[in-house]
């Protein structure tokens, strides 16, 4: 059986400190829930050397521009640029081009902001050009000044799919049209057979002295990831070098819709729930002290368990538990 470790929360003074460590650290990560921890990892470490694989099964076409919300929402979250109240779009924003669009009678149900929509332009405008999402999110990043590598998780097209008791709808339809509402049947990721890891996502697993599953929902964040073909194998590959952060604290989600999905989906919905689809891959796997009653059986799954406060509020937070992740150490646990 795989051992546990609990550590407690380092004060203040000990957590920022001058030095940084001199990880090379890989995340997998979805939108909203994942960067809290990611705007946690940019400012503990140096940012040169974090590497983030993003999900973009939530991609969608709308008004004939690509749009690819986690992308842009963990860009625009290391940009220092991001609404904090919603966790995604620009601080400050405004829908003048919206209102317009929905006089034309053109569907308004995605909020797109004016800033917002220069991104979309911008990135369609690339890959008009043949340039390729991976290129265009490089050329978005670098624009916006962050310093680490933001990669989409494939350059071909891998729309998240929900059938639900409604019939198939796209992921975003399935969120933000309908609120979450309908009953999930099934997901799929379409045309992801044929789909291959974007350029450097696999070197950066196979390089990383760490890689972080982040916070995100592990049916459709991480699972669109996890699905494209080779991305799961080399997480089996370097399973020793994996912690994955529990997104369930309490049985319940700790950002959008999870604990329902997993629910809905014959899943428990809790840590061990997730645990579960992520063994066969992680290493670690990282629990909030809400579900520390759950770690024997975590444990017995193959994975070490490390119990750490991972509800990220306050900015405090949001630097607590980067910081004791970077601190983990390997032969800690063995």
């Amino acid at each position: 059986m795989a051992s546990r470790v609990t550590l407690p929360t380092p004060p203040a003074s000990e957590l920022f400190m001058p030095s940084k460590p001199k990880l090379k650290i890989t995340a997998l990560a979805g939108g909203v829930g994942a960067s809290k921890l990611l705007l946690g990892l940019y400012a503990e470490m140096d940012p040169s050397l974090l590497t983030i694989i993003v999900n973009t099964g939530d991609d969608i076409v709308l008004h004939g521009l690509k749009i690819s919300p986690d992308l842009d929402i963990v860009t625009y979250t290391l940009a220092g640029i991001v609404d904090a109240s919603k966790g995604w779009g620009f601080r400050g924003e405004t829908f003048h081009a919206l209102k317009r669009l929905a006089v034309y009678g053109r569907p308004n149900w995605f909020n797109l902001g004016d800033r917002d929509l220069a991104t979309h332009i911008h990135r369609n405008a690339l890959l008009s050009e043949g340039k390729t999402l991976s290129q265009a999110a490089d050329s978005i990043r670098t624009a916006l000044g962050v310093k680490s590598r933001v990669l989409p998780m494939s350059d071909n097209s891998v729309p998240t799919i929900i059938d639900s008791n409604e019939g198939p709808l796209h992921f975003q339809e399935y969120l933000v049209k309908r609120r979450a509402e309908p009953v999930v049947k099934k997901i799929r990721f379409a045309g992801v057979e044929s789909a291959r890891p974007a350029p450097g996502v696999l070197e950066a697993i196979r390089d990383a002295d760490r890689i972080l599953i982040c916070p995100s929902n592990p049916l459709i964040s991480i699972g669109p990831i996890l699905a494209v073909p080779g991305i799961r194998e080399e997480l089996r590959a370097n399973r020793e070098k994996v912690f994955a952060v529990c997104p369930i604290v309490g049985g319940k989600s700790l950002k959008g819709p999870s604990d329902k999905m997993l629910a809905q989906l014959g899943h428990d919905s809790s840590a061990l729930g997730v645990a579960k689809l992520y063994a066969d891959f992680t290493g670690t796997f990282v629990i909030d002290p809400a579900d520390k009653s759950q770690s024997a059986a975590i444990s017995a799954l193959g994975m070490k368990v490390a119990v750490l406060p991972t509800v990220m509020k306050t900015l405090a937070q949001k630097r607590n538990l980067p910081c004791a992740l970077l601190s983990l150490s390997l032969p800690l646990f063995m």
